[in-house]
């Protein structure tokens, strides 16, 4: 059976930031739909460059088969073996363009980001665990949704409760049970000059 893997921070943080993981192995247990809502509206409150909301998500459970199927078409090859056990997949599309004047949105995908990652939290909160991937098959998402060309499809999400890393393939158990970790703050908070570290973080 997996466990949770818990981050051991340097210095504290809220709980739900150090339960967060990204496993590999999932259960077929469903999410519900009240928690998927949830999750949704999660992300639907994230902030944005001037509340451009540029997000878009395309979702499938394991209750419609054909559905699930067909996204799950849509990641590499090398994520599909471990994200099929997932009862729920998504891909995280953002716009290309402000709505608001038709310029290119530089922030999109920072905006993208942050809608995931609420919504990531937000299925921590509730028992559930969220593996983002990049490892999708962009042209694919196109052409099987429809999505329009100044949308960008960008990140793959599995959803769902933490499964056995037992029933991963044999390749895969590695990383659900390697130790988590991280560079610690001055490796990557500046201060005068790029690399010295800043003297907020000594």
């Amino acid at each position: 059976m997996s466990l949770p893997k818990e981050a051991s921070p340097d210095h504290p943080i809220q709980e739900l930031l150090s339960k967060r993981w990204s496993p590999y192995a999932f259960a077929g247990r469903p999410v519900s739909q009240e928690d998927l809502r949830s999750l949704f509206e999660a992300a639907r409150w994230a902030a944005s460059s001037y509340n451009e909301q540029p997000w878009r998500y395309l979702a499938a459970s394991k209750a419609d088969p054909e559905a699930f199927e067909r996204l799950l078409s849509c990641l590499v090859e090398g994520n599909q073996p471990w994200a099929k056990a997932a009862p729920v997949l998504t891909i995280g599309c953002t716009s290309l363009k402000f709505a608001l004047n038709g310029k290119p949105n530089d922030a999109a995908q920072h905006d993208l980001g942050l809608a995931s990652a609420s919504l990531t939290v937000e299925a921590t909160a509730r028992g559930l665990y969220v593996h983002q991937m990049i490892g999708i098959l962009p042209d694919r998402v196109r052409e099987l949704y429809g999505v329009p060309d100044d949308f960008r499809p960008l990140t793959g999400l599995a959803i769902g409760y933490l499964g056995d890393v037992n029933d991963l393939p044999e390749s895969y158990r590695p990383r659900d049970l390697s130790p988590r970790q991280r560079r610690p703050l001055p490796e990557f908070v500046f201060g005068g000059r790029w690399g010295e570290a800043s003297d907020l973080v000594k």
